[in-house]
């Protein structure tokens, strides 16, 4: 895992029209969290989004890829965060239709809990 301060800051900027943005670095990677709802993480140039249950089935239909890590015992684990289309940054109805569908997955989390 690894991002660079230059995508962290393009992300933040490009990410502001939904709320209030903070990214925070983390296990060589960055959670992003909008209004401190925390609902994606960046990752070597890509930004995941996060999904559930509820929004999985559309982030699968558009062949995104599933973030995945691989722990110190060799297995990898897969997290229900997916990569975002490459679109969302070149068209703020798109970043706004697929950072809805993560803030409100990670919403539905929170009320769970």
């Amino acid at each position: 895992m690894a991002v660079g301060k230059e995508f962290m800051e393009f992300v933040q900027e490009a990410l502001a029209p939904i709320g209030q943005i903070r990214i925070r670095r983390m296990f060589g990677g960055a959670g992003v969290y909008a209004d401190d709802v925390f609902f994606a993480i960046l990752d070597d140039g890509q930004l995941y989004l996060k999904a559930d249950t509820e929004s999985q089935p559309l982030f699968e239909a558009e062949g995104l890829t599933q973030f995945t890590f691989t722990k110190k015992d060799g297995t990898v684990e897969k997290m229900r965060y997916f990569a975002a289309p490459e679109e969302v940054f070149e068209d703020e109805d798109l970043l706004r239709e697929w950072t809805s569908l993560a803030l409100d997955a990670a919403l539905r989390a929170k009320k769970r809990k």
